[in-house]
């Protein structure tokens, strides 16, 4: 089964993690507008939520743009085979 979010992104957090290193996190946000039938049935489900996500690769940052919504689909991932 796979469950799908619809998210905005409403701001990118900057800051240090080290000394001289710098990194950015994503916070999407659960949106719901009474006006948009698909918001209504996702608020149905899951009426609040937060995404949060450190990026660090330029292309994936040049994709996301504050205001705009995204989907996020959980997929279960197949357990791995037991190594022996």
């Amino acid at each position: 089964m796979t469950i799908r979010c619809k998210l905005r992104l409403d701001h990118i957090e900057h800051y240090e993690y080290s000394p001289g290193v710098f990194n950015k996190h994503y916070v999407f946000n659960a949106i719901y507008d009474d006006k948009i039938e698909e918001d209504r049935r996702f608020a149905k489900a899951s009426p609040s939520g937060q995404f949060k996500i450190q990026i660090d690769n330029p292309t994936a940052q040049a994709a996301f743009k504050i205001g705009e919504y995204y989907y996020f689909d959980a997929v279960p991932v197949p357990a791995e085979p037991a190594k022996s």
